[in-house]
């Protein structure tokens, strides 16, 4: 029979117990994060993220997609974020230059595509034909990532284009191209791929002459700092890379 005397010890082992159970260890180094990522990466990272979650129990990957450089303008102005996933360097390098991200890793590529309603109903066959008079192309504003690479492109084959609109985010071009309102817009070949039956892809051989590289970095601010570097490590480990590639994603 247990003594009366013992039974604060004993509640007292218990609930020591219970609260080492709960302490971050390597295997699971906090309970929540937010990943700030760029829109390219919404369907890659949501299976990643849960990927993270099943082999660390307990955790939360919490995740905002938008525009990388409105991502970048959130987290200078304070946002609550532990990591951040940039479509391009440039960004990225906005963050590293004011010290607020630790140093970035790249973990994938991604080039441009032009998207096209079903059908191609404008008959749009090359990047040229993107400057045809009466086409209506969409694309991303010249501070996103895929706004810089269509400038570069510009550039490269002197090709000037006159678009009807300029986006935010990749994810605004898909949905004006496959809504119809637009007759085609770039996007990066990963958009193509992950939008489905609603548009179509059309290859262009200049693509390669801008590739966009994706870093990972840790943000200074980070309230997590071992599950935000957990989580970055996971994004660039060969798990991740299954995921990425599988989504069209290219290797650094």
């Amino acid at each position: 029979m247990t003594s009366p005397r013992a039974v604060p010890v004993i509640l007292a082992a218990a609930l020591l117990i219970a609260l080492a159970g709960c302490a971050p260890t390597a295997a699971n180094p906090g309970r929540q994060i937010t990943v700030f990522a760029a829109a390219s990466l919404t369907a890659p990272f949501t299976q990643i993220a849960a990927a993270y979650e099943a082999e660390h129990h307990g955790t939360t990957i919490a995740l905002n997609f938008a525009g990388s450089s409105d991502l970048v303008t959130q987290i200078t102005e304070g946002a609550p974020a532990d990591v951040f996933a940039s479509a391009d360097t440039t960004n990225m390098a906005k963050l590293t230059a004011t010290d607020l991200a630790d140093r970035p890793v790249d973990f994938a590529t991604n080039t441009l595509s032009i998207a096209v309603p079903p059908g191609n109903p404008a008959g749009i066959a090359s990047f040229a034909d993107l400057a045809r008079p009466g086409v209506k192309t969409v694309v991303c504003a010249p501070r996103v990532p895929c706004g810089a690479a269509t400038v570069t492109l510009e550039t490269n084959t002197g090709v000037t284009l006159t678009p009807v609109s300029e986006e935010s985010s990749v994810t605004d071009v898909l949905g004006k191209v496959s809504s119809g309102e637009a007759d085609a817009g770039l996007v990066y070949v990963t958009d193509v791929r992950s939008a489905g039956a609603s548009v179509q892809g059309v290859p262009f051989l200049e693509s390669t002459g801008a590739v966009n590289t994706y870093p990972i970095a840790a943000l200074a601010a980070s309230t997590n700092p071992a599950l935000a570097t957990s989580f970055t490590q996971y994004v660039t480990g060969p798990a991740a890379r299954e995921i990425l590639k599988a989504a069209g994603f290219g290797t650094p």
